[in-house]
């Protein structure tokens, strides 16, 4: 049986901030059988993540050799469903969670792709809270961080998909918690919501040393960065001694070329300041202990998720787009089709 696979696509390299423009929906003849002999399955998506980063190997040079080519199908974590199977890890009607696309069918060899129990919670907790963002969060501050109870921590971009978790892990560890959003709407949720000890809007507290002192009076232990540039500098101006740092992301420094972080060396060598940066695959190793702690908070209601779920594949380019414009609240998921 064959079928139209619609598939988001850029039209070209993306050197800027993305626009909705960039992007087009394609459409492709697709079947839905596996020839005899192939290890291949044919995965209906279900939900797709939305995700920064992507902007990186949207680029005339893609990020880590990674170049997303124009008119090609976009890989993407996401949950989808088995319809047809020639690999004998994967059957018909299994859930599946891993690489898919930004499409509404995928074709895949089973690497990086595993067999999903939903553990009766909802399929999209398993791209985002349960997911590589919620893997991110845990690895990120536990294992770079490696927290101790009554730290002070800093999150930047506090109500993205990394940032709303690091900063509730910190919470449920005893740790003192100050986060950073760019309206007030978020500002009010992390107090009130997520439990955040205070948090503050760096669109109107643009004057960020002066922030961080005036909620750091005793300075920074662990700082998890995920935005870069003068968010990353002022946090380094105002690290404790042996400070640590977890570099997730530089989502301001992706789109413009110009803004880069100028660190302050001398504070990081006499503050004996620890700054690392991470990809979540490495740590792919965490994951059960992870997933069953994360679970855990969850069903007891010591974790709130935070989901921001738009609709139908012709939603993905707005979603990722609107990212960079911080639209999304939580984690930005599409949802391609039901169940």
């Amino acid at each position: 049986m064959e079928v139209i696979n619609r598939y988001v696509a850029i039209k070209a390299p993306i050197d800027g901030v993305p626009k909705e423009s960039d992007f087009e929906l394609m459409n492709q003849k697709f079947s839905l059988s596996i020839k005899r002999g192939s290890k291949e399955i044919i995965i209906k998506n279900l939900y797709v993540s939305i995700d920064p980063y992507h902007v990186n190997q949207m680029k005339t040079t893609g990020a880590l050799g990674r170049t997303i080519v124009p008119g090609e199908v976009i890989n993407s974590y996401g949950v989808g469903k088995v319809i047809a199977s020639g690999n004998p890890r994967f059957a018909k009607g299994d859930y599946v969670v891993g690489n898919i696309s930004w499409g509404e069918y995928s074709i895949s060899k089973g690497f990086f792709l595993r067999k999903l129990d939903p553990m009766g919670l909802p399929l999209s907790y398993h791209i985002g809270v349960l997911g590589l963002s919620g893997l991110t969060a845990y690895a990120g501050f536990f294992d770079i961080c490696k927290p101790k109870r009554g730290e002070t921590v800093f999150v930047s971009a506090a109500s993205g998909s990394v940032g709303n978790l690091v900063g509730q892990y910190a919470k449920q560890l005893g740790c003192y918690v100050v986060g950073c959003a760019g309206s007030p709407k978020k500002v009010k949720l992390l107090k009130e919501k997520l439990g955040f000890d205070e948090a503050f809007n760096y669109k109107e507290d643009t004057d960020l040393n002066s922030a961080l002192q005036r909620y750091f009076p005793n300075g920074i232990d662990i700082y998890f960065d995920n935005v870069g540039a003068q968010m990353l500098e002022a946090a380094i101006s105002n690290m404790n001694l042996y400070g640590r740092v977890a570099v997730c992301g530089a989502i301001s420094e992706y789109t413009d070329s110009e803004k880069h972080a100028k660190l302050d060396m001398l504070s990081i060598i006499y503050k004996r300041i620890i700054i690392q940066g991470f990809i979540t695959h490495d740590y792919m190793n965490l994951f059960p202990e992870f997933v069953s702690k994360t679970v855990d908070y969850i069903l007891v209601g010591k974790i709130h998720v935070l989901e921001d779920v738009l609709i139908g594949i012709e939603s993905v380019p707005s979603a990722f787009v609107g990212v960079f414009h911080g639209n999304n609240v939580g984690k930005r998921i599409v949802k391609i089709a039901d169940d």
